[in-house]
């Protein structure tokens, strides 16, 4: 396609990750997310052509509920579940109405409020989507209480010591590194940093997989506004502040998920894949890669991506690690929010929430001590099992790095719509912010209903 079918990200906006505790409601996250989302495209709700709504767990138009609030436009409103991929599915369906013309603003929300434990189905009565992977993993690794998706990972890692020669330490450096980088995110579900004698010691739940190593169910919500080139150039005043997609790939397994292969089956051949495919098309390598958010569930997963996204040799990623090569001062900066284990893993709102950081890093917002700098490219990758994987290369609009042009806090706080840098504060929405986004012609504030005070109590 032609540059006139390019897509961009032009706001973002985020809550804090917490504890699922029924502290908050999913209409009251979503809207946080929404309301600073709009705020920082300075657009309302009523240049909104349609609606994306992201979540794993909740009735089936959930999307509705949130969205309402904005207005009732009449507008198309798509509810998605593609497991831990859901939010990337979004900003993916998102992109494709874009990129062929159908609309130029797509405004995507992904929300979610967990049970606390491990991650469990709630559909008990019928096959599950992940039956025949569970029963070989059980053939080939054998029957375990741990929590099943930490036996998926766990055994990958497993698979990866087995042909290359990697250690458990290695596995536990990457969780080290993780929380260290969520301690400069506000909104991060946990800031603290560990030793690794404490991830290590940390208690196990399945070997070489230890509690500090494994992202937490998380409530919380993401939001981000994706528009056209024609919109964008109807507004040439927003065109650094814009994000081009530049490459993006969602793919689902090949017959390689039954390899018995314990790393192919949590999908590592369509992370290969979908990586190859979207670099191709925003025109870079992974050489080029020097920030990214990557699908960290389990840090056996982060070890094994790196790989998987062509950022090493086959069986070289534990010396990446050991080198110092995937934070500050190596060859890429994987996971500077933190990642799914240290910010937090609300399903639905987590590729919202590494599309956020990573616009953020682009911007050059993070000046707190997280931002990566001289960069133009940045690439995300989210993962579903059973499964589904979307890779997405983001650059720069104007083709310029991260830090070349100086920008002060007042000057990053008018830019935000928010008064204030949302890269390094979360703080809540008002009132007046959110009557200044939500719609000038279809508001409804019955279908607000108790959000409004909810949040105005939070402040």
């Amino acid at each position: 396609m032609s540059s006139s079918n390019n897509a961009y990200v032009l706001g973002v906006g985020l809550t804090k990750f917490i504890k699922p505790r029924q502290l908050r409601t999913y209409p009251e996250l979503g809207f946080e997310a929404g309301t600073k989302a709009l705020l920082d495209a300075h657009i309302t709700y009523d240049d909104v052509q349609t609606g994306v709504a992201c979540y794993c767990y909740g009735d089936t138009t959930s999307g509705q509920r949130v969205f309402y609030q904005f207005g009732m436009t009449n507008i198309p409103i798509y509810n998605t579940n593609n497991a831990c991929a859901t939010g990337s599915t979004g900003l993916q369906l998102a992109r494709t109405m874009v990129r062929g013309g159908i609309v130029d603003v797509v405004m995507v929300i992904g929300f979610e409020t967990m049970k606390p434990g491990s991650i469990k189905s709630v559909w008990d009565d019928r096959p599950s989507p992940m039956g025949l992977g569970t029963k070989m993993m059980e053939d080939t690794r054998g029957r375990h209480d741990s929590p099943r998706n930490a036996q998926f990972f766990a055994n990958a890692g497993r698979e990866y010591m087995e042909k290359y020669g990697a250690e458990a330490r290695d596995f536990a450096e990457i969780g080290r590194i993780s929380h260290e980088h969520s301690s400069r995110n506000p909104y991060a579900q946990f800031n603290q940093v560990y030793s690794l004698e404490d991830i290590e010691k940390s208690q196990m739940i399945h070997y070489p997989l230890t509690k500090l190593q494994c992202s937490p169910t998380s409530d919380g919500a993401g939001a981000a506004i994706i528009v056209s080139q024609r919109f964008l150039d109807s507004r040439p005043e927003l065109k650094s502040h814009a994000i081009l997609m530049a490459g993006q790939s969602l793919m689902t397994d090949s017959p390689a998920l039954y390899s018995r292969g314990a790393m192919d089956l949590v999908g590592f051949d369509m992370t290969k894949r979908a990586a190859k495919a979207a670099l191709a098309e925003a025109g870079v390598s992974p050489r080029d890669i020097r920030v990214c958010e990557v699908h960290d569930c389990f840090s056996a997963n982060e070890l094994i991506i790196l790989e998987g996204l062509g950022f090493c040799d086959q069986g070289q990623a534990h010396k990446m690690v050991r080198s110092g090569d995937i934070t500050y001062g190596g060859k890429v900066v994987v996971n500077p929010s933190g990642g799914l284990i240290s910010k937090g893993h609300p399903l639905g709102a987590t590729g919202l929430a590494q599309c956020a950081e990573l616009t953020w890093q682009l911007r050059g917002w993070p000046n707190n001590g997280r931002l990566v700098k001289d960069i133009d490219v940045a690439l995300q990758h989210n993962l579903g099992l059973g499964g589904a994987v979307v890779i997405t290369v983001y650059k720069r609009a104007d083709g310029r790095k991260n830090t070349a042009i100086r920008q002060s806090d007042a000057e990053i706080a008018e830019l935000s719509g928010l008064g204030y840098n949302p890269a390094v504060e979360a703080r809540g929405v008002t009132r007046a912010e959110a009557d200044k986004v939500r719609s000038k012609t279809a508001r409804c504030d019955y279908a607000l209903g108790e959000t409004a005070e909810k949040l105005q109590a939070r402040l």
